[in-house]
């Protein structure tokens, strides 16, 4: 791993447990056992560096979304991938889930277009696409590709506390269990409705 590669990594973990205004850059420099100034020589402001550790954080991820998407499969098959890819990169990466998470608790509106446009777009739109296809209809496909995302990561946010609820089953946390009945859920809605 470069110097760089390891000072994003750090970052990662470090904005994912403490946010973006709890990081500086001399905390970052103490963490990777570097001056700050070497820091700076890699990134000229924590707003380059916070952009460029989101990019990190979802490059490790993105070959698999993209793979999705590249497959030769019908469009519900299509959506049955993605479920099921987002599901394994929220509960295997869990400073890529806390960092998703506290950013948007913190809502920081040019945080969240920098988000958008540099990393969740080309994501978005696939999935749009794909619900289209799969609705027949353009109405409500922005709000139905933000219901899927947010059924799978409230699902997975919620597994702590679920655990400890009456009816909880270890089956409820694994992937194709999850993904089995959010697809249910969705196709469903999608079907009946024309979207969610």
């Amino acid at each position: 791993m470069s110097t760089k590669e390891n000072i994003l990594q750090i970052a990662v973990t470090l904005f994912s447990k403490q946010g973006f205004d709890g990081v500086s850059m001399r905390d970052l420099a103490k963490s990777a056992n570097m001056s700050t100034a070497a820091v700076y020589h890699h990134f000229p402001n924590k707003q380059a560096l916070y952009l460029q550790a989101m990019h990190f954080a979802f490059a490790k991820q993105a070959n698999a979304f993209d793979a999705v998407w590249q497959a030769e499969l019908g469009a519900e098959e299509k959506l049955g991938s993605f479920v099921r890819c987002l599901i394994e990169v929220l509960t295997t990466d869990i400073d890529f889930r806390r960092f998703m998470q506290r950013e948007l608790l913190d809502a920081d509106d040019e945080r969240m277009q920098l988000l958008a446009k540099e990393v969740f777009q080309v994501q978005f739109n696939q999935l749009m696409t794909v619900i289209e296809q799969i609705s027949g209809s353009q109405q409500q496909v922005h709000f139905s590709a933000l219901s899927v995302i947010a059924l799978v990561c409230d699902i997975i946010q919620m597994q702590p506390l679920s655990r400890h609820l009456p009816g909880w089953q270890a089956e409820h946390e694994q992937v194709d269990f999850i993904a089995d009945h959010v697809l249910n859920l969705l196709i469903s809605g999608i079907k009946s409705k024309g979207s969610f």
